[in-house]
């Protein structure tokens, strides 16, 4: 008989600890280059995402600086002009990390709430990128996709949870 879960003593690899949430969302980064024909964006950034769900989920998993990399990544799946998302997902960590230290505890509501506001400012950004650089458009080409992201979250989180038990599990 297969043993069910974790045996005593037994420990992850150091490659299930650590790579785990850097390939989900880079996994979550490269959805964006799937064939999907639409007049506007209405598909959420899924690597944004996973990173802020990561984050929320496990404080202690990340530094900041995690952001440039994966934000990189984010940038040359999603043919954002490079240095967007580096730049806005770098930020937005930065700015969770500060508001930790002021927030005592945190529940569920709070991580919605800031992962709402780290949408937002992350799609806008981007929108405000895409316009410097010859694209363009308004913001209410982007309010689906918010609004979208902002509800799609939840699940997201919960799917990351998922992932995490997975990923401490021996």
């Amino acid at each position: 008989m297969i043993p069910q879960g974790p045996r005593l003593g037994n420990d992850p690899s150091r490659f299930r600890l650590e790579g785990t949430p850097v390939i989900s969302v880079m996994l979550g980064s490269m959805l964006t280059a799937l064939p999907i024909i639409a007049q506007s964006p209405v598909m959420p950034p899924v690597g944004l995402l996973l990173l802020l769900s990561w984050r929320l989920l496990r404080p202690e998993l990340w530094q900041a600086w995690i952001a440039l990399p994966l934000g990189l990544f984010d940038d040359l799946m999603s043919g954002q002009p490079l240095g967007s998302a580096m730049f806005l997902w770098t930020v937005t960590l930065i700015a969770i990390d500060s508001s930790e230290r002021r927030l005592l505890w945190r529940d569920y509501w709070q991580d919605w709430l800031i992962a709402a506001i780290a949408i937002i400012v992350c799609l806008s950004g981007g929108l405000l990128f895409a316009r410097l650089t010859g694209g363009g458009g308004t913001i209410d080409l982007i309010l689906p996709q918010i609004v979208w992201s902002t509800l799609l979250f939840p699940f997201v989180a919960r799917q990351c949870a998922w992932l995490d038990r997975w990923r401490i599990m021996a």
